[in-house]
């Protein structure tokens, strides 16, 4: 199998994600979009240098927060301006099935996006179910730092969906 191959297959893989990531470090579709290619990029530009000394979806997890990271600290640099939001229509009875859900992973998602940078990532590592070993070496910090952000987090998280919900 040739690395072009191999690397295609492990995005196609793990697209969820690198879509996640890019879900949770813009505000519009089509930055999201934007990001989700230069995620790719980046990781096809270190794929190379990949060593196999930790699992591949670390390494992916670094990248692609890192990439993520870098390029929304540019962004706030820039002038913001007020988006559209993005509407989408559906069968009224899918509506009436899904609205409520919808609305809390909605709330969820933009309260996830108060955060900073680092508490970020770890929430969305925790909701992918990373174990706290894998989130720690994502970030650089001790298994027990992990664990205790996490625990503050899910209080600070639970304030604001119930502020924000």
């Amino acid at each position: 199998m040739t690395k072009e191959r191999e690397f295609s297959d492990l995005i196609k893989d793990n697209q969820g994600l690198i879509i996640k990531i890019s879900r949770m470090y813009t505000h519009s579709q089509e930055d999201e979009k934007d990001l989700f290619q230069e995620i790719v990029l980046q990781l096809w530009r270190s794929y190379g240098s990949f060593k196999g000394n930790s699992k591949i979806t670390t390494w992916m997890y670094r990248i692609a927060l890192n990439t993520a990271i870098t390029l929304f600290r540019k962004k706030s640099r820039t002038i913001k301006t007020d988006e559209l939001q993005d509407f989408h229509y559906k069968k009224e009875r899918e509506e009436e099935d899904n609205s409520e859900q919808e609305h809390q992973i909605s709330t969820l998602y933009s309260v996830i996006k108060m955060l900073p940078d680092t508490e970020r990532a770890i929430v969305m590592m925790y909701l992918d179910d990373l174990p706290y070993k894998e989130i720690a070496a994502n970030l650089g910090i001790t298994e027990g730092n992990a664990r205790v952000k996490m625990n503050r987090l899910k209080k600070t998280l639970k304030e604001l969906m119930e502020k924000y919900g």
